[in-house]
């Protein structure tokens, strides 16, 4: 049963001091809302309880990110859009940044706030583990005066804070304290965006002298709150990361988190796939042995890490196409090793999202035609030029094939196109034109979904193969 809006009220006084003067005179009788992205779920659905609803929107009060020498201070009302926007929460906070990415649609990203995040209390949230591996405290305010209080343990149950009826939150703080640090985030969906989690991870690690020095877990979508693994985490530290302690972590992990049934997924899924992002985790921190001031044996990676952002940014781009990843990679650095390398494009490439990806295949050539420099968009950056090449040589076997399959290549191309509005993405290096053209038909049976996932698999398996010859140049 739908709602009726004459069954609600809602005011806008305009200011914070205004709001919180209202929720001290009636506690518990206003509802605040801000971007109100959960708000209308329930209430299309008919299930919004309050009745009087107050606007918190857009108040400046709410929407600074400030900076001092120790932490950030992000205002409750920035929305995520807001959030991968700001340079220092990219640079310095990359699992905040990441989950802003993943959270909901743009239209969502533009509306949804941090504040609105924590308050609305869902265990599947993708930006709250990554608050509790970065120590974050909260500030909330009432005509009482400011509280701060740590972010860990404000969650007391399902859909339960420790936020009194006449408070806001107001801001998240994050200590600017974990520069050294590797940086892992994972979502699991029914896809990378846009989908309520399965399970999600935020992690932070730090190694020194060849065992595990610092480690920071956490989890969402296992329990009723977002869990910290400080168990998990004390098993770990002071080891060194090998298939022993990989065995160790995952039944650390079951053993902690007593995850749960619901119509997503099922607890035993979850056990399992928990342990395994942990473990995988731990797998891509034992490739950044190399400490940060070590200089790469690589001289094409040695040199890329002393590079400024912009330009390394830059430099990379042609190995993928996507800015954003450019962008993220180039905020990850320095990078130890090529394995390094690796590992850390395979990881941001899944933290992207379906818009980032098309960008990624606008890059391409359609297969079997080359396309030269000049015929790039205008918006396109100098070094993009390298990816022509490699484009030519990824489909160079599609050069010696029959006339007749190189025909039947550009009548499917055209299909293809016609079908999901892009270019028909496939990983061409060593595959001979009818082995693409067998391909490229056999997927012209997927629906929408099933397409893009596949052709974002394909455009990672091609950015590995470049990063391999961008190494070698």
């Amino acid at each position: 049963m739908r709602s009726h809006p004459s069954d609600y009220e809602m005011v806008a006084p305009g200011s914070l001091t205004a709001i919180i003067s209202l929720l001290a005179n009636e506690p518990g009788v206003w509802l605040p809302v801000a971007g109100g992205t959960d708000v209308m779920v329930q209430y299309a659905a008919g299930k919004l309880a309050a009745r009087k609803l107050v606007s918190i929107w857009n108040l400046p009060e709410l929407r600074q990110i400030e900076a001092t020498a120790k932490e950030i201070r992000i205002g409750a009302g920035c929305t995520y859009s807001d959030l991968r926007s700001n340079e220092m929460v990219r640079r310095e906070f990359p699992l905040l940044y990441s989950a802003s990415r993943w959270t909901g649609g743009i239209a969502n990203q533009n509306r949804g706030t941090i504040g609105g995040n924590i308050v609305n209390a869902s265990p599947a949230a993708d930006s709250l583990p990554a608050l509790l591996v970065y120590d974050a405290e909260l500030i909330l305010v009432s005509v009482r005066g400011e509280r701060r209080l740590p972010y860990a343990g404000f969650h007391t149950g399902y859909k339960k804070t420790l936020l009194a009826t006449d408070e806001l939150v107001q801001a998240i703080c994050l200590p600017r304290r974990f520069a050294g640090y590797f940086s892992h985030a994972r979502k699991v969906g029914a896809r990378y965006s846009q989908a309520i989690s399965k399970v999600c991870i935020a992690a932070l690690g730090r190694l020194g002298d060849g065992v595990v020095e610092d480690i920071r877990i956490a989890l969402g979508s296992v329990a009723p709150v977002p869990l910290r693994l400080r168990e998990t985490e004390q098993g770990v530290k002071g080891k060194a990361i090998d298939s022993e302690l990989l065995v160790l972590a995952r039944s650390a992990v079951v053993a902690e988190i007593r995850p749960i049934d619901d119509i997503r997924s099922t607890a035993r899924y979850r056990a399992a796939v928990a342990g395994n992002l942990v473990a995988e985790f731990l797998k891509l921190l034992s490739s950044q042995r190399a400490k940060p001031s070590d200089e790469p044996a690589n001289t094409v990676l040695a040199r890329w890490n002393r590079l400024s952002s912009a330009d390394a940014a830059r430099n990379i781009l042609p190995c993928c196409g996507s800015i954003a990843w450019a962008e993220a990679m180039a905020a990850k650095r320095p990078i130890a090793d090529d394995a390094a390398l690796l590992a850390a494009s395979d990881e941001t490439w899944r933290t992207l999202t379906p818009a980032d990806w098309m960008e990624a295949f606008q890059s391409h050539p359609r297969i079997g035609e080359s396309r030269s420099s000049s015929a790039q968009p205008p918006q396109a950056l100098p070094s993009r030029d390298q990816s022509v090449e490699w484009s030519t040589q990824e489909q160079g076997n599609i050069a010696y094939a029959e006339t007749a399959v190189k025909i039947a290549l550009a009548d499917a191309n055209r299909e293809y196109e016609q079908r999901f509005n892009r270019v028909f993405i496939v990983c061409a290096t060593g595959k001979s034109g009818p082995e693409i053209l067998e391909i490229l038909r056999r997927r012209l049976n997927n629906d929408a979904d099933a397409e893009l996932h596949q052709a974002a698999e394909q455009q990672s398996q091609i950015t590995q193969i470049r990063l391999k010859k961008w190494l070698q140049e």
